[in-house]
């Protein structure tokens, strides 16, 4: 049982250390013990954007306080509007899938651009979605693949396969343009970092 009860606090530990830094979303149960709610609330409502990130997680996936898709969404805009990545995307999610603010492709566009344009790999898939898809924004394939490419070369599975599908209705002279664009776009992404 104590071999377990470690396996358990260490994999409470990682799972912690990935939502932070990472912006995974999806908590496993036991967290809420491993933070102090309210010291997580009192950080965020003082504009911590981390500690907003994570509220708006723990509201969307009902981890130590009551799920809750417009409190998730709350706190996810204040993160975002400060420019927290992970945060920007779960926004993008929850406004491309309706959950706690009216369904609105346009939006989930915005700020699924403003995290993939830091380097959000899942933020770049999605966004490439949105352009191969026409959802948001006309329908793009150059523009697609263009997103899918960035996030399908750092290992993004659902840009891997997007990619391959995109790829099978591009002419080779889109396929080119799209592989020099995205070339150039990483740069000035990684170049942004580094700033």
């Amino acid at each position: 049982m104590g071999i377990m009860t470690n396996r358990n606090a260490c994999r409470a530990k990682l799972i912690l250390f990935l939502v932070a830094f990472v912006g995974l979303a999806a908590f496993q149960p036991g967290f809420a013990e491993a933070q102090d709610i309210e010291e997580i609330r009192q950080a965020a409502e003082q504009g911590d954007a981390r500690a907003q990130f994570l509220l708006g997680s723990m509201y969307m996936n009902g981890e130590g306080v009551p799920k809750h898709f417009r409190e998730a969404a709350k706190w996810y805009r204040q993160a975002a509007d400060q420019g927290h990545a992970s945060a920007q995307l779960n926004l993008g999610y929850m406004y491309d899938k309706g959950e706690g603010v009216p369904e609105d492709d346009p939006e989930a566009v915005k700020w699924y651009r403003k995290a993939a344009e830091q380097g959000d790999t899942s933020a770049q898939s999605s966004l490439g979605i949105m352009y191969g898809l026409g959802e948001g924004v006309p329908e793009d394939y150059v523009k697609a693949y263009v997103w899918v490419n960035l996030a399908a070369a750092q290992g993004e599975e659902s840009a891997v396969n997007f990619k391959t599908w995109l790829r099978s209705r591009m002419t080779v002279e889109q396929v080119a343009e799209a592989q020099r664009l995205s070339g150039e776009l990483y740069s000035h992404i990684e170049s942004s970092k580094s700033e």
